[in-house]
């Protein structure tokens, strides 16, 4: 048993030998390559996530709501809020493409692990902007459902309920209903942010742990 042991030692051994040998430089041009590319990815994700949701407007059904918002009075409260969320949007993805042309393959390990962090920081608080900006459009919408008895009669089904069930318990209900529906939002939303950025930041993480090892 222990001849074959070293037998297999050697053999190994023999292997290593023709195995090509990773110089410092090398290490760190692959995690800056790879680096890199994550970050492009980041910045790129961002762009589609302001994009995208602008093609549901050409969808019939939602210019009719955004019609109905419009008639109701709440479509400014929406107009301030969307403009501050793309105001925020549009300072991230400048943020995220100035990380991914800071990150240059003439920069040592340790400028390298500063950008990395800074980077990972810079899409943990976009990540809490959105989700914060995406909770704050329904509890606008929950308060102006309060304040404004006149939209929430004209919604369908809530002004024959009227006579059965007090304006008050029909308004709490739908505050209730929308406070709720926020959180459950909110959370899947976050869980979507979880998947794309989460795991590019993961990463991102291990390349920073790599990039530590070569420090040490």
């Amino acid at each position: 048993m222990t001849d074959e042991l070293d037998l297999l030692k050697k053999d190994w051994q023999k292997k290593e030998e023709h195995l090509p040998k990773l110089s410092f430089n090398d290490i760190h041009t692959m995690l800056w390559k790879k680096s890199s590319s994550i970050v492009k990815w980041i910045l790129i994700i961002s762009i589609l996530e302001i994009l995208l949701p602008q093609l549901l407007y050409l969808i019939p059904s939602m210019k009719e709501g955004m019609e109905i918002y419009k008639q109701a009075g709440v479509s400014p409260y929406f107009f301030g809020v969307s403009a501050v969320y793309y105001i925020g949007v549009a300072y991230f993805i400048y943020q995220f493409y100035r990380r991914y042309k800071e990150i240059s393959v003439l920069d040592n390990a340790k400028s390298l692990m500063r950008k990395i962090i800074k980077t990972r920081r810079t899409v943990k608080h976009y990540v809490i902007f959105s989700l914060s900006v995406c909770f704050i459009m329904f509890v606008i919408f929950a308060f102006f459902i309060y304040f404004n008895d006149a939209f929430l009669l004209s919604i369908e089904g809530v002004s024959e309920r009227t006579s059965e069930v007090s304006l008050e318990k029909i308004k709490t209900a739908a505050i209730l209903a929308m406070i709720i529906g926020g959180i459950a939002f909110t959370i899947v939303l976050g869980g979507i942010y979880f998947l794309l950025y989460g795991l590019l930041l993961k990463k991102l993480k291990r390349n920073y742990s790599q990039l530590k090892k070569l420090e040490v």
